[in-house]
């Protein structure tokens, strides 16, 4: 369901119709559309769409709006219809609706994504003309950061290890002229002191790495984005049942996620100092893998009992979170599918942030809410400080308990992040369980928006 720029080929009307005003519609119009209607069964439900013929075909296409309140059951509206459409270009007719145009416009084109790398699918023929006001150009950014997070989630880890992981990234940065770097290896990791990210990769056969891009005037306002590269996850030592190991190809999401974002940063041109740091890594099995109750030094000088082999993403993160640390940007946000116990709390749809600058959470929560990325705090509790404090290191990375597990692992992350002005972590799940409208079956491209918007807010006045 591709979004097109205006032309001269004919288009067909999408009117959009509320529920109360379907009634009213109806009486004022021609007999013919009348008995049409009303013979249909059209009851305007948010989704449901109705074709009405005319002479040369169809004459206009009707489009459910519902009620303020079926449509607070989900989001994107229109995109609920987009796949029933039959083919044809059309052109957005509010009908007298107040709907954010350029939001349904997006959810239209979020809504075209598709996986083709293992099965073509046939192209859809079903087109909207952008509406008058929205930005094309902007769109199509946005889509083309999610299309390129949601790749790289989908495809599984034959496909999309470290290596690969570390060519979208190289790829990425040659795309936008941006600076990168890549720390690859054991011997190399050591000699930048990054030992978290080396030993939560040292048993995979593709080596651990750290992917470093930087773009951006350099005097501009410095934010640092630390995705979560784990492309891989048995779990370790501590091996996942099979049940949880199923969809550990998207346990890069964070790193996906961070990497869309870039890519519409870059593409729009926001006017910051843009930092994104991948640790990339498998956390396999193998005789060098860490074991249970090895204490692991850190970057940044602290050292970490690893009570659990499976709770290695918060490891490769503590690292690279010292790093982004080093030059205290303005703001330092990281994007991991992180615990079970966020999803537990919220589910799959609504991740949780976490940060102690109130200012930046009502930003960010009123962002998430414009663009319709939800996204709900959490608290830093720092009277569960002890909890990550084992007695025989500075801190536990899986404390024994099995409650606050989203709390504990981000206080974990805090200890890594003292310098910096605002820090930012978000526990993301970075896949739709079943299709939704504008989110289809499989990766999600998740608070991703929403941060878009909070930099724009921050940091971008014209």
């Amino acid at each position: 369901m591709p979004l097109v720029a205006a032309s001269e080929p004919r288009t067909i009307a999408l009117r959009i119709m509320e529920a109360a005003a379907l009634t009213s519609w109806v009486e004022e119009q021609a007999p013919a559309t009348r008995a049409w209607v009303e013979a249909s069964g059209f009851a305007a439900g948010v989704g449901e769409v109705l074709a009405l013929p005319g002479e040369a075909g169809i004459a206009a296409v009707l489009v459910g709006w519902g009620s303020a309140a079926t449509r607070g059951r989900d989001r994107f509206p229109l995109a609920a219809a987009a796949a029933k459409l039959p083919p044809g270009r059309y052109a957005l007719d509010p009908g007298g609706v107040p709907i954010d145009l350029a939001l349904e416009a997006l959810g239209w084109g979020l809504a075209d994504y598709r996986f083709h790398r293992y099965r073509t699918d046939k192209p859809s023929r079903v087109e909207l003309v952008c509406p008058e006001g929205v930005d094309l150009a902007r769109t199509e950014a946005i889509t083309r950061g999610a299309a390129l997070a949601q790749d790289l989630i989908n495809t599984p880890a034959r496909d999309m290890g470290p290596e690969a992981l570390e060519a979208a990234f190289v790829a990425l940065a040659g795309r936008h002229g941006a600076r990168h770097r890549v720390v690859r290896g054991g011997a190399a990791l050591r000699a930048e002191n990054l030992p978290m990210i080396e030993a939560v990769g040292a048993a995979a056969a593709e080596p651990p790495r750290l992917l470093d891009l930087l773009w951006g005037r350099d005097d501009a306002p410095k934010v640092t984005l630390v995705g979560k590269g784990v492309c891989f996850d048995t779990g370790g030592l501590d091996i996942k049942p099979p049940a949880s190991m199923g969809l550990m190809k998207k346990d890069m999401g964070g790193a996906a996620t961070a990497m869309g974002l870039a890519e519409i940063v870059m593409s729009l041109g926001l006017d910051v100092r843009l930092r994104v740091l991948v640790p990339a890594v498998e956390n396999a099995i193998a005789s060098a893998a860490m074991r249970p109750g090895d204490i692991l030094p850190s970057r940044k000088g602290l050292t970490v009992e690893v009570n659990n082999t499976d709770a290695e993403g918060r490891l490769v993160l503590a690292d690279a979170l010292a790093v982004a640390d080093e030059e205290t940007p303005e703001l330092v946000v990281s994007l991991a599918t992180l615990t079970g116990a966020a999803r537990v709390a919220l589910g799959p749809d609504v991740p949780p942030f976490f940060t102690d600058d109130e200012a930046l959470a009502a930003d960010l929560m009123a962002a998430s809410a414009r663009v319709a990325d939800p996204l709900w705090r959490l608290p830093f509790w720092t009277p569960y400080e002890p909890l990550i404090e084992p007695g025989i290191a500075d801190l536990d990375n899986a404390p024994s308990g099995g409650m606050a597990g989203a709390i504990t692992a981000a206080l974990f992350l805090r200890r890594f992040v003292t310098a910096s002005p605002r820090y930012l972590h978000l526990d993301i799940y970075g896949w739709t369980p079943a299709a939704k409208p504008a989110r289809p079956k499989g990766a999600a491209f998740q608070a991703a928006r929403a941060l878009l918007a909070l930099l724009e807010d921050r940091y971008c006045h014209t």
